[in-house]
């Protein structure tokens, strides 16, 4: 066996993009911000330069240099290095130091025999699209973050294998912070692939017609975070309103017992922001209005409810059953999701659905008219955009049909175009956007999203997961998220366990971006999702006074604490919205330096002067607590210092949640 050598690198510059191409492939490296490389291949021999899905328009730089010489081509954007060698090797650099940030793998090398696996695979599924895979060589000593929020139990990414899909409970962001000090954008909205194991690093499309992916560096996750969310858009300023505390249950079935929840609110002089209308309210999947018969004067309810300063927030579907008012014509029009193959089914719930095309403009455009029509026009001003994925049963991407593709080619983005229609419709009419959503991918931010983590376990186990979930998905450029308080399924508002569960995730919900409390609760109504006719009820009660009176006191307590808590959250809202800095971020973000951080997964920053360490261990007293280096933390109960890089034990009895001020920073919070 004979190993090859490598050939002379022959390429172009052509202004500020260097191209490479051989028998087969066409590469494009260019800058794209400040410290940042694109970059674009194809099989096909033609890279579509339209075909930037979310990205915005990159700031233009001044730092570019391109050089070549026989051996390879170097481009050099700020910080950040790329090199490409003649048989098509790409390496990224820090540019001061040298230190190789990322490289390709490839396993070849070898002559007169077939190659074992390229960097860069394509495999044609039809025309000019293919199934694309991109590897990179293994670094043992390196942890990865973001992807979004799943509730896999995994905080470090390192080891793990993460689908590029969107289900109900799973939210992909296609983006990944490195602890080598560099973030990786996977510009592609195709089901697929991201593994981050022992032996590669991998990301995987199964159809696009071309690779594109922008690496990007600096001096601090600060600062890498700060470019990206320059290329991917940032969230307008949160409305003070929704900083406040988010009354909701599955569900409110009539217009006075939800008025009746909302007076008593007030009669107990408990703070309430927000009160949601969830699920079949509506008469049809696919109409969007209210039930005449449950909801009969909208307008008046809204009015009651504002002069109790409570805003009102109504559950969208997506959905269209072929009974809907609206089906005949957003039919006609191709404003809903069809089937390549069979009958245009693609969700059952009370019978048979399709869905809006949220990736068709003028589809976006009709479906917010009727919403407008049916709900802005009584005073609804903000909207839960459920079923964002979109879910289907079953999940046969390759046989959804959309406007931009096939649903395996662009199916991530069907959330994006959803966020937008209703920031769009909400933005012409002046408004401030704060609109809930199950789903988001990369730019979902600058639509003025909510994102919450879907319908999870109410179990201590999914506390925990949904806390790594959070601070994942602080990576991705969403600054407002927010769970189920309590969790949504089997939670039994009688049984002494969950009254303890509810406490502590109240108590992480204060110091959560949004503060919602939701569920599903225990008893369960008998229904047939599958009927047609059947009856949508409602579970068991899930205000804060249902948990017992020790809980109630308890949370009492949280209510006013989050009060307390507005002034400071909207300062750091408003550097989000500036900079794209998270507000609830994990401890590695601010202490880079201290390599404890990196592994600290239970607990979080929650602004520069808050270390928050939730308790998600069923009948815990206390709880163990590492202080990061380099900065002195003060018990916020207690008023006892320490000295950071230290790991200490905390009494953590149900009424309390270890919080500590960093550097003598006295919030008065409690």
């Amino acid at each position: 066996m004979a190993y090859y050598t490598i050939p002379d690198f022959e390429g172009k510059i052509c202004g500020q993009r260097l191209v490479w191409e051989t028998a087969g492939e066409l590469v494009y490296l260019e800058p794209y911000g400040k410290d940042a490389i694109r970059f674009r291949a194809s099989k096909s021999l033609h890279i579509d330069e339209d075909l930037n899905w979310t990205l915005l328009p990159p700031q233009k730089t001044d730092q570019v240099q391109i050089n070549m010489d026989s051996r390879r081509g170097q481009l050099v954007n700020g910080k950040i290095t790329a090199t490409i060698t003649g048989d098509g090797t790409v390496t990224y650099f820090k540019t001061n130091t040298g230190e190789v940030l990322l490289k390709e793998s490839w396993i070849d090398g070898r002559i007169h025999t077939a190659p074992l696996r390229r960097a860069r695979e394509y495999r044609v599924t039809s025309g000019n699209q293919f199934r694309l895979s991109v590897y990179f060589q293994e670094d043992a000593t390196e942890h990865f973050y973001g992807m979004g929020q799943d509730a896999n139990d995994c905080f470090d990414l390192k080891g793990s294998t993460v689908e590029l899909l969107q289900k109900n409970g799973k939210c992909t962001i296609p983006y990944v912070y490195s602890s080598k000090g560099y973030g990786f954008i996977w510009n592609n909205p195709a089901v697929g692939r991201a593994e981050f194991v022992k032996n590669h690093t991998l990301w995987h499309a199964q159809c696009a017609k071309q690779l594109d992916y922008i690496v990007l560096t600096g001096d601090s996750p600060d600062e890498i975070n700060g470019h990206f969310t320059e290329i991917t858009g940032r969230a307008p300023m949160l409305p003070d309103w929704a900083a406040g505390f988010w009354q909701c249950k599955l569900r409110y079935e009539t217009q006075e017992e939800l008025l009746s929840v909302a007076r008593e609110y007030k009669k107990r002089n408990l703070p309430i922001s927000v009160i949601v209308i969830d699920y079949f309210h509506w008469t049809m999947q696919g109409d969007w209005k209210f039930d005449p018969e449950k909801w009969p004067d909208p307008k008046a309810m809204v009015e009651e409810l504002e002069q109790m300063g409570i805003r009102l927030m109504v559950s969208i579907w997506p959905t269209v059953d072929p009974r809907s008012e609206n089906y005949a014509y957003m039919m006609r029009h191709n404003y809903l999701l069809q089937a390549e193959k069979g009958v245009d089914v693609v969700f059952m719930f009370f019978g048979p659905q399709t869905y809006v095309d949220t990736t068709h403009p003028d589809g976006q455009q009709y479906f917010w008219s009727r919403a407008k029509k049916n709900y802005y026009d009584y005073g609804i001003r903000t909207f839960w955009l459920d079923e964002a994925e979109p879910e289907m049963r079953p999940y046969d991407y390759d046989n959804v049909r959309m406007y931009l593709g096939n649903a395996e080619e662009v199916s991530n983005l069907y959330c994006v175009g959803y966020a937008k229609a209703f920031y769009d419709g909400l933005k012409e009419q002046g408004e401030a956007v704060c609109n809930l959503v199950r789903c988001a991918w990369l730019g979902s931010q600058r639509y003025g999203v909510v994102l919450w983590s879907g319908d999870i376990a109410s179990t201590f186990d999914s506390l925990r997961k949904q806390l790594k979930a959070g601070l994942n998905v602080s990576l991705c450029g969403i600054p407002w998220w927010t769970t189920d308080i309590g969790g949504f399924i089997n939670g039994d508002p009688e049984d002494e366990e969950f009254r303890e569960l509810i406490v502590r995730w109240f108590e992480f919900g204060v110091f959560c971006p949004i503060f919602r409390l939701h569920g599903f609760r225990l008893p369960y109504p008998i229904r047939d999702i599958l009927n047609p006719d059947g009856y949508c009820g409602s579970g068991g009660p899930n205000e804060v006074w249902s948990f017992g009176e020790r809980a109630y006191e308890i949370i009492t307590g949280l209510l006013h604490l989050r009060e307390r808590l507005i002034p400071y959250l909207m300062e750091q809202m408003k550097t989000a919205s500036d900079t794209g800095r998270p507000v609830m971020r994990p401890l590695f973000y601010d202490f880079p330096k201290d390599q404890n951080t990196y592994a600290a997964e239970d607990e979080y920053m929650f602004g520069p002067d808050l270390l928050v360490a939730p308790v998600i261990t069923k009948h815990a007293l206390t709880r163990s607590v590492y202080l990061p280096a380099g900065a002195r933390w003060t018990e916020a109960y207690t008023g006892i210092a320490y000295e950071g890089g230290r790991q200490i034990e905390v009494p953590a009895p149900l009424e309390k949640i270890p919080v500590f001020y960093r550097d003598g920073k006295d919030l008065g919070l409690f």
